[in-house]
């Protein structure tokens, strides 16, 4: 995210005006937020691998939802707490090509040229 930040500033200093998807678009979109460790599964046989796995559900805020995962190679490595967070950003980074389509197609439908 703070890779995403410096690019951010760097196109607001360089007046960059045109419409844009920007972070805060990004952000804008999400409505809810869940997450799933198979771990804590009990109806469902657990394999070792599965211990190291983090799912993140997105919902959007028109329903649409993006799925993003975390694991570790190792089960001594596994953090519950940044599983969610990397399994977060990757659901996130989902969001943008989504986002950029639907701009795209509403400056086409505005006329506007490629």
């Amino acid at each position: 995210m703070k890779d995403e930040q410096a690019i951010e500033a760097e196109i607001q200093a360089k007046g960059k005006t045109a419409p844009r998807i920007t972070p805060a678009d990004i952000d804008a979109t999400i409505a809810g937020e869940y997450f799933v460790q198979p771990i804590k599964w009990e109806s469902v046989p657990v394999t070792e691998g599965m211990k190291c796995l983090t799912i993140c559900i997105l919902s959007l805020r028109n329903g649409f939802t993006v799925i993003g995962e975390s694991a570790c190679a190792s089960p001594e490595n596994f953090d519950e707490e940044l599983g969610m967070k990397i399994a977060r950003e990757n659901a996130r980074a989902k969001i943008w090509p989504l986002e950029g389509y639907r701009l795209k197609q509403q400056l086409y439908d505005e006329g506007r040229p490629f």
